[in-house]
C-alpha cells in the first residue's frame, strides 16, 4: 500500500469540500437535494483520484524529474479520463446524476432550443471538466510551492551548517598537534639530509592549499580528495621510521567524479586516533575506496587494541555532525554503516552521486 502524505490528505479535504460547497452556495442543492448529494459524492471521489494521482504519482515521477511536457500530457489525460468516467452514460452510478422524473419533465419542457446545439454541449463538458482541471492545477501549484520552500530552507540550513562546521573541520584536520608533528618530522629529515624532506614539505603545502582554497567549492574532483588522503597518511606515517601497518587502496580510475570536499578524511583521522597504530604487532588500518560510474564505496577498518571502542566522535567534530552533513549533501543517496566488534572498528560509506 502506497503511504499517502499528510499534505495530500489535507488537499483531498480542501478541494473536495470546495467543489461540494460551491454548487450548494449557488443554489444547485436547494431545489433537488437528492441529485445534489449524488453529484457531490461523485465529485468528491473524482477530486480524490485527481489529487492522489497528481501529487503521489505524476509530480514526483515527471515534473520533479524535469519531464514537464510528459507531466502536462499525463495530467490532461488524467483530468479528461476522470471526467469521462464520472459522466459515462450507462455507468452504475448514472442514476446519481439524473434528475427525478418530475424534474426531468420540467427541464425538458423549459429547455431552450440552443441546449441541443453542439456548441452548447461543448460548453457543458467544459463545465464538467472545470472542477477536476482546477483541482489538478491548484494542488500542483501548492505542492510545487511547498517543495520549493522546503528546498530553499534546506539550502539556507546547509549553507549555515557549512559555515558553522568549516572552522571545526580546519581545526580537526590540520590541528596544531598534527602540524607540529609533521614539521618536526620534516625537520628531522632535513637534519639527516634526506631527499624525502622536500617531498614531504611539498605534501604539507598541498594539503594546506587544498583546505584553504579548494574546499570553498561545493564539490571537487575525486582526484583531489584522493591526493589529500595520500598526503595525510604519508605524513602520519613519518612518525615511525620502522613503518606502520597501514594499507591504502584508492581507486583512481575515475578522477573527475565530483564529490563534496573533506568527506572521507574525518574517518581516516579517527582510525589513526583509535587504532594505536604505533603498536606494530597489534595496530593496523585498512582504507579502501572504490568507484562506479555514479557511485563511491569507501571503507575504513582499524584495530582497537583492548576492545575499547571509540566514543561517538570523529575527527573532533562529532559523529552527529558528520551524519548531518551527509544527510544534507546526499539526501537519500548515501548509506553510512558504523560498527565495532571486539578488537575491530569499521566505517562503511556508500554514496550515489547525482
Amino acid at each position: 500500500m502506497i503511504p499517502i502524505q499528510r499534505s495530500t490528505w489535507l488537499q483531498f479535504i480542501f478541494w473536495g469540500s470546495f467543489w461540494i460547497l460551491i454548487p450548494f452556495l449557488l443554489g444547485a442543492g436547494w431545489e433537488n437535494p437528492e441529485r445534489y448529494y449524488g453529484r457531490s459524492l461523485l465529485t468528491f471521489i473524482g477530486v480524490a483520484v485527481v489529487v492522489f494521482v497528481n501529487l503521489e504519482v505524476l509530480l514526483p515521477r515527471f515534473y520533479l524529474q524535469d519531464k514537464k511536457v510528459l507531466y502536462a500530457v499525463a495530467g490532461t489525460v488524467l483530468v479528461i479520463l476522470v471526467t469521462v468516467i464520472i459522466y459515462w452514460d450507462g455507468s452504475p452510478w448514472e442514476s446519481l446524476l439524473r434528475p427525478t422524473r418530475d424534474a426531468a419533465r420540467e427541464i425538458a419542457r423549459n429547455r431552450p432550443p440552443r441546449m441541443d446545439n453542439p456548441a452548447f454541449q461543448g460548453l457543458r463538458w467544459m463545465g464538467r471538466v472545470m472542477p477536476y482541471f482546477t483541482v489538478f492545477i491548484g494542488s500542483a501549484l501548492y505542492r510545487i510551492a511547498s517543495f520549493a520552500d522546503q528546498k530553499m530552507k534546506e539550502a539556507v540550513q546547509l549553507q549555515n551548517e557549512k559555515l558553522a562546521t568549516e572552522l571545526k573541520f580546519l581545526k580537526s584536520q590540520i590541528n596544531p598537534h598534527f602540524l607540529f608533528n609533521s614539521l618536526n618530522n620534516i625537520y628531522t629529515l632535513t637534519i639527516l639530509k634526506s631527499d624525502a624532506a622536500g617531498e614531504n614539505l611539498l605534501r604539507l603545502s598541498e594539503m594546506l592549499r587544498y583546505m584553504i582554497y579548494d574546499c570553498n567549492e561545493e564539490t571537487v574532483p575525486l582526484k583531489k580528495e584522493i591526493a589529500y588522503i595520500r598526503n595525510y597518511t604519508d605524513l602520519k606515517m613519518l612518525k615511525d621510521s620502522q613503518g606502520m601497518n597501514v594499507a591504502i587502496e584508492l581507486d583512481e580510475s575515475r578522477p573527475e567524479l565530483k564529490v563534496a570536499p573533506m568527506l572521507f578524511i574525518p574517518f581516516i583521522e579517527n582510525a589513526f586516533k583509535h587504532s594505536k597504530i604505533e603498536d606494530l604487532e597489534k595496530g593496523w588500518i585498512r582504507v579502501t575506496l572504490k568507484t562506479g560510474e555514479k557511485n563511491i564505496d569507501f571503507k575504513v577498518t582499524n584495530s582497537v587494541p583492548g576492545g575499547n571502542q571509540p566514543k561517538d566522535e570523529i575527527g573532533g567534530i562529532g559523529l552527529d555532525n558528520v551524519k548531518r552533513q551527509l544527510e544534507l549533501l546526499y539526501p537519500g543517496k548515501h548509506q553510512l554503516d558504523i560498527h565495532g566488534e571486539g578488537d575491530q572498528f569499521e566505517v562503511h560509506l556508500k554514496i550515489q552521486l547525482p
